[in-house]
């Protein structure tokens, strides 16, 4: 008799161990679910925001959305979906990047002058250039539209003097992201010393420069030799100068 009462004692223990043991297993499954169904749950609200960011073509904030859904959950439904479109998202955000990067290359300025007021944009040289053995210094290239000496486009440098034989006529070469050079009809001021360049035909520099990233313009300088001045023009504001486009 002690021993049937034992036995059923120790399958009563037994079974409300069991008991407890399942029961610990499902409380941690159902853990584990909540836990995912949370982690989608987030991921999904970080995929919303890039796409909302996408589709309005804050290609930046999308970026950042998109990386921090693949730091942070990396295993989840949203980032499966999302890591195939980032790199091409990224290369839109390097290129937005870049073209504010342009943009604040140039200033503008509207001053009096005369009967109304001369408006210019200007930027410098991507890197200085030495045009008479004193030291690398930036050149710069403006156009200018002035109320009475009307439109004009011109290099000036910060020291030296450009080719005396340019007095009337010569010519720059000019390279448009990499095509083949075009030669412009240009001229210096008749001085004994200038620092500014007039490339003739205003028209066709700004047209050329307003679908151009890089511009590159070949001259000659004092001494007979040639100098290059490189800009990086994609950012020019055509607003800033009106009636010009």
């Amino acid at each position: 008799m002690k021993n049937a009462t034992y036995f059923l004692g120790l399958a009563l223990a037994c079974g409300v161990a069991l008991s407890a043991c399942g029961d610990r297993e499902a409380e941690r499954a159902a853990a584990a679910a909540a836990q995912a169904a949370a982690t989608e749950q987030q991921a999904d609200e970080l995929a919303k925001k890039y796409d909302s960011a996408a589709a309005s073509g804050d290609w930046d904030m999308a970026r950042i959305h998109g990386i921090a859904l693949l730091d942070q959950y990396p295993q989840s439904t949203a980032a499966a979906r999302i890591g195939p479109s980032l790199d091409e998202v990224k290369k839109k955000a390097e290129g937005v990047r870049d073209q504010r990067r342009m943009e604040a290359l140039w200033a503008y300025a509207q001053v009096p002058a005369g009967k109304g007021t001369q408006r210019s944009a200007m930027i410098y040289s991507k890197e200085p250039v030495d045009v008479d053995g004193s030291g690398a210094k930036p050149v710069q290239l403006v156009f200018r539209d002035h109320p009475e000496w009307k439109r004009s486009s011109y290099l000036v440098l910060q020291a030296g003097d450009f080719a005396k034989a340019c007095y009337r006529r010569c010519q720059v070469n000019v390279v448009a992201d990499g095509a083949a050079p075009k030669r412009m009809a240009s001229h210096r001021p008749d001085t004994d010393e200038a620092t500014a360049m007039f490339i003739d035909d205003d028209k066709a520099l700004w047209r050329l420069v307003r679908k151009t990233k890089e511009l590159e313009v070949e001259f000659l300088v004092k001494d007979g030799s040639l100098r290059k001045a490189v800009f990086e023009t994609g950012g020019l504001d055509g607003s800033q100068m009106p009636g010009w486009d």
